[in-house]
């Protein structure tokens, strides 16, 4: 995943990277929230879902220390970052502000 990694984030698209994990009750309800903004956005905004426990390398070069945590990526860039829950105006408003 690592090399494929940099290329999404490296990605001219907006990459919004979404760290989880299985057992985090808080990522669960991001879930289906996540798939609402990908609805309103279409393909302005790539969404992709990083596993902490599989992928601890990438969470530590991020310094994820709790799940979930949101990062926005463009052009290899880290534009935003939030830990917990957020709701879907929220995450819309902040990736529409970069497009």
């Amino acid at each position: 995943m690592k090399g494929n990694f940099n290329k999404i984030i490296n990605s001219e698209q907006l990459i919004l990277v979404d760290f989880f994990a299985d057992w985090c009750g808080p990522c669960k309800v991001l879930g289906p929230i996540l798939k609402e903004v990908k609805e309103e956005m279409g393909d302005t905004l790539k969404i992709v879902k990083i596993d902490v426990d599989k992928n601890q390398s990438i969470a530590g070069k991020y310094q994820v220390r709790g799940v979930p945590t949101m990062i926005l990526f463009k052009a290899g860039k880290l534009l935003w970052r939030q830990s917990g829950v957020v709701q879907k105006n929220e995450i819309v408003r902040v990736a529409e502000s970069f497009l």
